[in-house]
């Protein structure tokens, strides 16, 4: 029994009793707990003998007799029909395991409502941390070595002198020569 378990004693005019708190509840209130994820331990409180299935099947029943809901009729008349050992381990396993199923999904669809929820609530943040994720790096990327032996052919072009360019001829010149021609 784990140190967190709270124990209910069941006496015999069928009061409980919480021994963790000190006072005397019923069903609705072992019911409540169980909602609430405490674990709860009945146990005859003469015998000690452990009596939480019984307790646990018993808070089922009355609340299905409130709603017209509830497990279905033909796995009912299975689970009544199951005498045998091995056919109610096996029942009982393959509701344990479509529970566990169950309960995945639900907390797999209550991850993803969360994070969605966070992003409606949140679009500014939600802009702020992709554009964090997308941003060019604040320090530039090293040239690399081609890049720089172009730079330094530039600088030397540059830095040589230039050849004097020829003047134009004016246009008596021209003239001149085109008569020598001619």
């Amino acid at each position: 029994m784990a140190a967190d378990t709270i124990v209910i004693k069941k006496y015999a005019n069928r009061r409980l009793y919480d021994t963790s708190n000190s006072r005397y509840i019923n069903l609705e209130d072992i019911a409540a707990l169980v909602r609430n994820g405490k674990d709860v331990q009945v146990v005859d409180a003469n015998t000690g003998e452990d009596l939480t299935r019984v307790t646990l099947t018993q808070i089922i029943v009355e609340d299905a007799k409130g709603q017209p809901a509830g497990l279905p009729l033909e796995l009912l008349r299975q689970l009544i029909v199951t005498t045998d050992h091995v056919g109610q381990e096996f029942i009982l396993w393959y509701l344990k395991s479509a529970f566990d199923t169950y309960q995945k999904v639900q907390s797999s669809v209550q991850d993803r409502l969360s994070q969605m929820q966070s992003a409606a609530l949140s679009p500014l943040q939600t802009m702020k941390n992709f554009i964090q994720s997308t941003a060019v790096p604040e320090k530039p990327a090293e040239p690399s070595a081609e890049l720089l032996e172009l730079h330094r052919r530039i600088a030397e072009l540059e830095a040589r002198p230039s050849a004097p360019k020829p003047r134009k001829k004016s246009r008596s010149s021209q003239k001149t020569s085109a008569r020598k021609r001619g």
